[in-house]
């Protein structure tokens, strides 16, 4: 394992100083299946790609459903479909590089393959980790996963219009969250419904390593 471990972290140092030379922000969303993380790249598309250049690398174990739910907003998408494996790793990212235009691309979403566990361990170059949680999971993620939620420069709650009708206790999970990190910001959201996501729009622009064509989002 450290072998393996050791073997992709120098491939994601290229993938990192690549990505950085083009002044790319490439971030790893890492979170369970059915957490939210397609939903929140759409709803992401939908306010900031008339402002932005967002990619998106589709991580999967098969199939290319999540990617064609975001065709239409006229982006480049790479899908990579581990066969069974629960992770992409460095290797993976750096040999779809080649089928985007970095130089005019000023995002790189990768949705990784849904899991907690072994998304975390592996460094795939990326600006940073996003994590995604969401309320129908149950409010003990932080404490069961701490490795993620400590390595993650943001985290999103998804589902809150879901609280009534669970038992997710979100002060419990605010407490074990910033046991763990208290600084990063936490961002509670429904991606279905809109509830919060202006906040998060403007946090993930104002990371942009290029000048933004206009500032309207960071008003």
């Amino acid at each position: 394992m450290k072998n393996i471990l050791d073997k992709n972290q120098n491939k994601a140092d290229e993938v990192r100083n690549l990505v950085l030379s083009k002044k790319v922000l490439m971030v790893n969303i890492i979170s369970s299946p059915g957490a939210g993380k397609t939903t929140l790249l759409e709803r992401t598309c939908e306010r900031l790609a008339s402002e932005l250049r967002i990619g998106v690398i589709e991580g999967d174990i098969t199939t290319d459903r999540d990617a064609r739910r975001l065709q239409k907003y006229n982006i480049p998408i790479v899908v990579i479909n581990t066969g069974g494996g629960c992770h992409l790793d460095s290797y993976s990212i750096s040999r779809v590089l080649d089928s985007f235009d970095l130089d005019n691309l000023d995002m790189l979403f990768i949705e990784n393959v849904g899991n907690l566990v072994c998304p975390s361990h592996f460094d795939l170059g990326e600006s940073f980790k996003l994590a995604v949680v969401s309320t129908s999971e149950g409010d003990d993620k932080p404490a069961k996963y701490p490795m993620l939620f400590k390595e993650a420069k943001a985290v999103i709650l998804n589902k809150t219009d879901l609280l009534p009708y669970t038992n997710f206790n979100i002060e419990s999970f605010r407490k074990d969250f910033r046991k763990i990190n208290p600084q990063v910001p936490l961002f509670e959201v429904s991606c279905t419904k809109g509830d919060g996501l202006e906040e998060w729009f403007k946090w993930i622009s104002s990371q942009n390593l290029k000048p933004i064509l206009t500032s309207s989002l960071l008003k």
